[in-house]
């Protein structure tokens, strides 16, 4: 089995901060991709960022340049710090990876669960 686990949300003022923690437990051979999506009230879930495991890094237009998504492979723990933060940022926010399991030659995308990130005054 493997499991997402997913902490940092809150509420945080305009142009604050926060950071968030993805780790994936289990029995895994390999972690390929770590990824984070966002889902705000009324709107689709996006993609925001992603690293890979070879760390290379991938940002959607809006946030880019105040997130910084980061891997620790050691503790299978991606994060995203999410700096100058905005209304418009305010959504659940969610990770997923794309996992090989131990024993097994296929890869799958897990999700951790939601954390909420409301930015407001």
């Amino acid at each position: 089995q493997v499991h997402l686990v997913v902490s940092g949300g809150g509420l945080v003022q305009p142009r604050g901060s926060l950071r968030l923690s993805c780790t994936v437990s289990g029995d895994i051979f390999n972690i390929r991709t770590m990824l984070w999506y966002r889902q705000a009230p009324g709107k689709q879930r996006e993609a925001v960022s992603l690293i890979t495991r070879r760390s290379n890094t991938y940002y959607v237009v809006c946030v880019s340049g105040r997130f910084t998504i980061s891997r620790d492979a050691a503790k299978n723990t991606a994060y995203l710090q999410l700096n100058n933060l905005g209304p418009e940022d305010t959504a659940v926010y969610y990770c997923n990876a794309v996992v090989t399991p131990a024993g097994v030659t296929i890869e799958y995308a897990y999700w951790g669960q939601g954390t909420q990130v409301t930015v407001s005054s």
